[in-house]
């Protein structure tokens, strides 16, 4: 995804997702399809080893308070079904 190319990713609800930038001057947007609700929020640790995803060097300086201290995915309550089992 670059400014150049204005392409978009598409993550459906309850989807985890996280990214990492690579460039110093980012500007992050995204569109929701509801109203924010704290109450149903989730998030799981990003370096979390079970998920296995390399993310390099991180910067932990520019993680969010809530980014610091998810739980594991294994201790968090994230219960996201798809497809028939809904």
């Amino acid at each position: 995804l670059t400014a150049e190319n204005k392409r978009m990713l598409y993550i459906p609800r309850g989807f985890g997702h996280g990214f990492k930038t690579l460039t110093d001057n980012v500007e992050f947007c995204y569109k929701v399809d509801n109203l924010y609700s704290p109450e149903h929020d989730r998030g799981i640790c990003f370096d979390d080893p079970a998920i296995g995803v390399d993310w390099g060097k991180v910067n932990r300086a520019f993680l969010s308070q809530r980014d610091m201290t998810s739980p594991s995915l294994q201790d968090s309550d994230c219960n996201y079904m798809y497809g028939e089992n809904l």
